[in-house]
């Protein structure tokens, strides 16, 4: 997988963004396309793309259950 995708789910990161999903999504769509930018020919399918894996993440993040952290005792 695409090292520069950062994991967006607690207790890694607080608070996800818009713009944290739309960046994991452009380098997942650039990763698997093989693109860093794509032609005029290609660039309405690969934005789609990009719109449809944030969408998807959103989806994932929202549905997610994450068990409570355990506090350490002491």
């Amino acid at each position: 997988m695409c090292r520069s995708i950062k994991t967006l789910r607690e207790p890694y990161t607080e608070s996800v963004t818009e713009e944290d999903m739309e960046a994991a999504a452009l380098q997942y769509v650039r990763k698997i396309s093989g693109f860093r930018v794509p032609s005029r020919a290609n660039q309405e399918a690969f934005d789609r793309a990009v719109a449809k894996v944030t969408a998807a993440t959103r989806e994932l993040l929202d549905d997610l259950v994450v068990p409570a952290r355990r506090r350490a005792v002491g």
